[in-house]
């Protein structure tokens, strides 16, 4: 799809007599494409691919296919992204970009979920006044320190109502680290919110019972007390 700015260049120099091959030969592009926008109507051109051509993601389709059917039969933390298939593509010989390999996934997740019939997404609407509340939660992530490969904790706090967020990665997920991260996270916030919400992790929850009931971490209840925080387990899956 060419921008309004191409437009009107190809609009402008064709009205001062320029040729279309001259045209098409110095903006890059094809002469029906320059006709086409020469013949549109003023600021409306949509150029759409009918097939998309995979030049260098076809020979490495398949494989392709198999790595994402593999990660998506993972555990949700345990996904790779999708820079790390990329990667695992580039080892195999594959010179394209990134950014093919990911517009690929997005095309292959859409028909996934086209065909279980899941094509219409559902949402929950969240709403949350200032300071109410915020999301606690670890991930690890795989980097490089030093030049040796290894697997980091993260640290991440998200308020709910305005989205920001606080990262801190630490070697471990420990109580001490928890502790850590929640006064660095307050801190950089400038404030504590009333609650807490936390997906049963367990160096707060120490016993999950049917639903919302859970008996807290002695330790974790004392922080809590501290910054006075209302503690929230979410519900399993």
């Amino acid at each position: 799809m060419l921008v309004v700015e191409t437009v009107v260049r190809i609009r402008r120099e064709h009205a001062s007599g320029k040729a279309i091959k001259a045209i098409a030969r110095d903006l890059r592009l094809s002469r029906k494409v320059v006709r086409k926008a020469i013949r549109a109507p003023e600021g409306a051109f949509d150029y759409r691919r009918t097939v998309q051509p995979l030049p260098r993601l076809g020979p490495f389709q398949e494989r392709l296919d198999v790595l994402l059917t593999q990660n998506e039969a993972r555990h949700r933390r345990d996904r790779l992204r999708m820079t790390r298939i990329h990667d695992l593509l580039c080892r195999e010989g594959f010179e394209g970009s990134y950014d093919a390999v990911r517009r690929y996934a997005r095309r292959w997740t859409e028909a996934r979920r086209k065909d279980a019939g899941d094509g219409a997404p559902a949402f929950i609407p969240l709403m949350f006044k200032p300071g109410e509340a915020y999301q606690f939660d670890w991930s690890h992530e795989d980097v490089e320190i030093a030049g040796k490969p290894m697997r980091v904790k993260v640290a991440q706090m998200r308020l709910c109502a305005s989205r920001a967020v606080y990262v801190r990665a630490y070697p471990r997920e420990t109580q001490e680290m928890v502790f850590d991260a929640h006064a660095r996270g307050f801190a950089f916030f400038g404030g504590v919110p009333l609650r807490g919400i936390y997906d049963n992790m367990k160096t707060a929850v120490t016993t999950v019972f049917v639903g919302k009931e859970r008996v807290f971490n002695r330790r974790f209840l004392v922080m809590a007390d501290h910054y006075m925080v209302e503690p929230t387990a979410c519900s399993p899956a």
